[in-house]
């Protein structure tokens, strides 16, 4: 009787597990919405219970002081997370309230802070679309609301379609010139660049200016004869030939939008793309800043640790930190031809390293040396004016035994390394760089008249801390910011020289990490940083930047 009870009690279990593999397979194989064929730009105008706002927006009358919608946009992010972009016509919301994305057939999920699309200033959200609503198709933008209880009634047919990150005119900036659209979607990154003439910028009312470059996600256009520019002047792409406009979340603004000089030019600045780097971010700014870099610009890619709160400790202390807001996934080269044009008036040079990046040279290694900004800065006063871009190797360290992330910080936590260099980064001219704003992440195509030069590894180095303790690469790798390089999860490119040699699709420890990578062990930037941000304790040494 017991054999049958409990015979009986796995077949229920062995049952529940198999349609729950089946429902899981299902949502993994649906199709995302279709790209939006055109983008209907007009001024709102009232419905019954509702009203169509500029940019594809739906929203609701207010229902209650409790309970209402907000004018939004909402544009759909891998894995099921949707952006909620706020019109710049509404009022900033109070960011200790709590919000919630109601979807079709009044599912519910809670909204979360993301950051502010600047110019014009838009607040975002970010929710996640509920399991059983992911099954239709195609996916409807949500609508932003202060509290689940008593949802409004919403049509469905007045919901319009979820915006797709991955076909979208994503952000834009004005020069004395041009106008610079970033676009994702038309041209690919294998080198396939559909030509200029098949496109125009569109701006609102239909003012149409014509297309002179497109390049990677980089489109350039003529200036729009608009005299009356406020801050709802919207700006996307038109594909002539198929008479058809993209999505488009950009607005036009005639001024320029610039990275803060405070006044005087720097002749050295450093800008790279970052998620959660928050634990890190004091030690590369410390490090940097004491042999040459003066200004930092960081591309925040939708980080959710406290990035802002250690950016804001540094300000305080003095140190010279922009972050510009950039959540779009996969967009770095876009990032970084974007910091070409925003930066050019307050940067000479721009060096593009990430924050698990530190560059040094074994001629530094003199007991006698101390840091000094002409560390760095003497390297590019001292180029000829035909050079345009330094390329500097880089030296990829490993896990060095560490099992958590070091106390004391990566130069002095990780010191053992593969033996060969791998990759490079570049110090730009950004006078120097092609019009086009080409790069290939880390290095760009420069102007008639100008040359990259390679700099000798002896000469100056960057130490790449790329395979750290397996909790903090199980971190890195899960959610990667390069366009280049695809998130472990995905299952394509498994020889790919940007994927850890051993390491799977899955979040598995492989075994001997710890020891993973160690070639050569390499003392010589541990031993500077010690004696430069070194402090005694009665413990020991700490390190400037511990907290």
């Amino acid at each position: 009787m017991a054999s049958n009870v409990r015979t009986t009690f796995l077949c229920i279990v062995a049952s529940i597990i198999i349609c729950a593999v089946v429902y899981y397979h299902h949502l993994r194989h649906i199709p995302l919405p279709p790209s939006p064929a055109i983008l209907s730009v007009s001024k709102p105008h009232a419905t019954k219970n509702y009203a169509i706002h500029e940019n594809l927006t739906i929203i609701s009358k207010p229902l209650s002081p409790n309970n209402y919608t907000i004018s939004t946009t909402a544009v759909l992010l891998p894995n099921w997370e949707v952006l909620v972009i706020f019109s710049p016509e509404t009022s900033p919301p109070n960011l200790d309230g709590h919000y919630f994305c109601l979807f079709e057939t009044k599912l519910v999920s809670p909204a979360r802070f993301s950051g502010v699309i600047p110019s014009p200033d838009r607040v975002t959200f970010t929710c996640s679309i509920p399991a059983t609503a992911r099954r239709r198709t195609p996916l409807k933008q949500p609508v932003l609301i202060k509290s689940p209880e008593n949802p409004p009634e919403i049509e469905s047919s007045k919901m319009l379609p979820l915006l797709r990150w991955s076909y979208l005119v994503y952000d834009s900036l004005s020069t004395e010139d041009d106008v610079v659209l970033f676009v994702k979607g038309i041209n690919t990154r294998r080198g396939f660049n559909r030509e200029p003439n098949e496109f125009n910028c569109v701006f609102s009312d239909g003012v149409r200016t014509a297309v002179t470059s497109s390049m990677q996600e980089v489109f350039r256009c003529k200036r729009p004869s608009i005299t009356n520019v406020n801050s709802s002047v919207t700006v996307s792409l038109e594909i002539v030939v198929e008479n058809r406009i993209l999505p488009s979340v950009a607005y036009y603004t005639p001024t320029q939008r610039k990275l803060d000089s405070r006044g005087e030019k720097s002749l050295l600045c450093a800008s790279t793309m970052v998620y959660n780097v928050a634990k890190f971010l004091r030690e590369w700014v410390l490090y940097h800043s004491k042999i040459g870099v003066q200004k930092f610009l960081l591309y925040d890619n939708g980080s959710d640790d406290v990035l802002g709160k250690v950016v804001d400790e540094l300000v305080k202390e003095g140190f010279d930190i922009t972050t510009y807001f950039w959540v779009w996934p996969k967009t770095q080269e876009g990032g970084f031809s974007h910091s070409t044009i925003y930066a050019k008036d307050a940067c000479t040079w721009m060096m593009y390293v990430d924050v698990d990046e530190f560059v040094n040279s074994p001629s530094w290694h003199n007991n006698e040396l101390q840091p000094s900004k002409s560390l760095l800065q003497s390297l590019t006063l001292s180029n000829s004016s035909k050079v345009g871009q330094l390329s500097i190797n880089c030296l990829e360290f490993g896990p060095s035994g560490q099992k958590i992330h070091p106390e004391m910080g990566v130069t002095q936590g990780y010191n053992c390394r593969r033996r060969n260099e791998n990759r490079h980064k570049s110090i730009v001219l950004l006078d120097a760089v092609n019009d086009s704003l080409f790069n290939v992440i880390h290095h760009f195509n420069l102007k008639s008249g100008y040359k990259s030069r390679k700099i000798n590894y002896k000469e100056l180095v960057v130490n790449h801390y790329k395979y750290q303790a397996w909790p903090e690469f199980k971190a890195k790798f899960r959610r990667r910011v390069s366009a280049y390089v695809v998130d472990w999860t995905d299952k394509v490119n498994p020889n790919s020289n940007d994927r850890a040699p051993g390491v799977g699709y899955l979040p598995v420890e492989p075994q001997r990490w710890p020891q993973k990578f160690c070639e050569v062990y390499d003392n010589k930037l541990k031993d500077l940083v010690l004696k430069w941000f070194g402090m005694k304790s009665d413990s020991g040494y700490q390190m400037a930047w511990q907290r």
